[in-house]
């Protein structure tokens, strides 16, 4: 997919690799005694692999990569809602919603938990390890997710380009500021936003305010 690259200092760079390797190598330290739980009451109470078994997203460049995160749903939910024809106006649901649903029957009762407190994205800091993603970037999209709704708001085009030029980040400006449920023109209008204005301390402003609206709950899904 096209982009435009947005232009910003080597240092700054420099910097938000550093933060994103010790921060992340950090957290996965601290989370393994949730990482531990979470994987067992998976394993437990649902049939199907720990991590999701989603699609690619699109990152930085429109390189695709595989996203990890613990499994919050049915096995092959993803190939469920798209193939089976039971699911038809569910799908519907999705897309003109901007590809999250409320009430998805598909979330199992722990999936429900680790997402309302967004503990199915610890996986990701694997991401951030591994350079696919940051800490603090852009929702990683799906690659139909970004051609449907670009058809849908033609007017966001401009701004997906600028989007594709960073990494994807585990959080982000929209999730920290109480407005994830927005739709997708309003939501990657503010990507664009935070990747023309970001800094080491607006990262860091916005890292810090992540927790609570883990802890909060606040507009997941």
């Amino acid at each position: 997919m096209p982009y435009t690259e947005a232009k910003t200092s080597p240092s700054y760079i420099f910097i938000k690799r550093i933060i994103d390797i010790f921060s992340s190598a950090i957290l996965v330290i601290i989370f393994s005694p949730i990482i531990i739980l979470v994987t067992l009451l998976i394993k437990i109470t649902s049939k199907g692999p720990i991590l999701a078994d989603t699609p690619k997203r699109v990152g930085k460049g429109g390189k695709l990569f595989k996203m990890l995160k613990f499994r919050s749903m049915v096995e092959n939910a993803h190939g469920i809602l798209r193939e089976n024809p039971e699911y038809a106006s569910l799908f519907d649901s999705y897309k003109k919603g901007s590809y999250k649903l409320k009430n998805d029957p598909r979330v199992t009762k722990i999936g429900k938990i680790i997402r309302k407190y967004s503990l199915d994205e610890i996986p990701q800091l694997i991401n951030v390890l591994f350079g696919d993603m940051s800490l603090v970037g852009p929702r990683a999209y799906y690659p139909d997710e970004l051609r449907e709704q670009q058809k849908k708001y033609p007017h966001t085009q401009d701004s997906v380009k600028v989007v594709l030029s960073v990494k994807p980040g585990i959080t982000g400006f929209w999730q920290v500021s109480g407005r994830s449920e927005i739709n997708f023109d309003k939501r990657i209008q503010m990507d664009a936003e935070y990747v023309k204005k970001r800094s080491v301390f607006y990262d860091l402003w916005i890292i810090f305010k992540t927790p609570w609206a883990m802890i909060s709950g606040k507009g997941a899904l």
